[in-house]
């Protein structure tokens, strides 16, 4: 703004007449033009104006700091949604519920292609009252899923020879190896070694895994008369080794087998639920037991085998079934396509692996001995006889095999049994037979 002020030294303004001059007040008070001086005051020294500025200063600092939280607050919110999201992701990746990821799809393309399983035997033999009990510890590497199948005494099978007979009196006639392989020839597996287990080492083996529990079907009497209960009926039972052992060669008066070995069963898929998980601890406890081992398993690879299996059963992907056998002994088809197939992995579309071609007979001819002397023809031939039981009569025979490159395989067998080529069909073959032969009333068995 600007001001008119007396300059230092001058005189103050003398009266002149009341009639208003250029530089003059009205009133007396006489002033010149040249007594004054224009001068300026620089706006930046005025209290006013500094007012303003530091207002409008500090207002807009106010706007910038508001917009800059605003921007945090954006970021930060971007932040969060972007951690939800992966957390989200990660939570449904970890609980398989991704499509197209889950573990029902990835079971369900496991199971369409070839699946890779680890095949173990385990015979129970009972050194007080005799007898044993078998079963395939089954580690399906391919849909981490772990089975143990109960075989029962009955089951017919080849022996060394050919000649048909019993699991039970395999086991203790063609030993360890000779069972195997004929297990072997008759499910379409490839069984990878033997485990015999007598009961002092399965009472010392539950001892080991620090008891086991078991949902028990049935009170044990002790061993003395008079004793009470050894094993009491109930869920969630707390067994002992001797507890256990017990419970699993246990047959009531007028049981079936399949009753008892559904126990061993049981007792078996106890010990693996306690049983380490780490193949090293595993092969540990293995090695405490003290066993002469058959040399087709030895400690660190039944260690391993156990540690796969226990890691199945700990978090219930472990099931138990039992291999259902007709009168004679021999497979029903349903059996055949549930355990042989789906469980074993009994393949119909290649030979066994020491390229000898399984061949399954199923009698349709009323005739009981056709099925002997079918089998020695096979034998004598090089096949690997199979018995798929007995149908009802039928008058023509049926040669059938799965794929077109074994159809000169089939045609052999045909020739063997002295049946025509035009028999031989294209089809679905038993699960544990690369061809299968009906035998109708057109053979003539020699």
């Amino acid at each position: 703004r600007d001001v008119y002020k007396r300059q230092p030294g001058e005189p103050a303004a003398r009266p002149g007449p009341d009639a208003a001059v250029p530089g003059q007040r009205r009133g007396g008070d006489d002033y010149r033009t040249e007594q004054f001086a224009f001068i300026e005051e620089p706006d930046e020294d005025s209290e006013d104006v500094i007012d303003w500025l530091k207002f409008t200063e500090s207002r807009s600092e106010r706007r910038e700091e508001a917009r800059r939280r605003g921007r945090n607050r954006i970021v930060a919110l971007l932040v969060v949604g972007v951690l939800a999201v992966l957390g989200g992701v990660g939570y449904l990746w970890s609980a398989d519920k991704i499509p197209g990821l889950s573990d029902g799809e990835k079971e369900n393309t496991a199971t369409t292609g070839p699946q890779r399983r680890d095949v173990i035997v385990v015979h129970l033999h009972n050194t007080k009252s005799g007898g044993t009990s078998t079963a395939l510890l089954v580690d399906n590497v391919t849909t981490k899923q772990g089975t143990t199948v109960l075989l029962p005494n009955s089951l017919a099978v080849s022996d060394e020879d050919g000649t048909t007979t019993t699991l039970g009196k395999s086991v203790d006639d063609d030993g360890t190896s000779g069972t195997r392989d004929s297990l072997d020839t008759l499910l379409g597996t490839d069984i990878s070694g033997t485990w015999r287990l007598d009961t002092p080492y399965l009472e010392n083996l539950v001892d080991l895994v620090g008891n086991i529990e078991v949902d028990t079907d049935t009170a044990v009497p002790g061993a003395k008369k008079g004793s009470g209960d050894l094993v009491k009926k109930g869920e969630a039972q707390t067994l002992s080794g001797q507890m256990a052992v017990a419970y699993a060669t246990y047959r009531g008066p007028g049981e079936a087998e399949a009753k008892q070995l559904m126990r061993f069963g049981q007792v078996m898929r106890g010990v693996l639920r306690k049983m380490s998980d780490d193949p090293q601890a595993a092969t540990v406890t293995v090695q405490t037991l003290a066993q002469i081992l058959d040399p087709s398993l030895p400690e660190k690879d039944l260690g391993a085998s156990l540690a796969k299996l226990a890691e199945h059963a700990k978090i219930g992907d472990y099931k138990t079934a039992l291999l259902p056998v007709q009168d004679d002994g021999t497979l029903t088809d349903a059996a055949t396509e549930s355990v042989v197939k789906d469980i074993l992995g009994g393949t119909v579309k290649a030979p066994s692996a020491d390229g000898v071609v399984r061949v399954g007979i199923k009698n349709a001819t009323g005739e009981a001995g056709s099925t002997e002397s079918a089998r020695g023809k096979l034998v004598n031939g090089g096949f690997a006889f199979v018995n798929s039981g007995k149908a009802d009569a039928v008058s023509s025979s049926q040669v059938v095999y799965a794929e077109a490159a074994d159809k000169e395989k089939a045609t052999q067998v045909a020739k063997t049994l002295g049946l025509p080529t035009s028999a031989v069909k294209k089809g679905k073959p038993a699960g544990n037979a690369d061809v299968s032969v009906l035998l109708g009333q057109d053979y003539k068995p020699e």
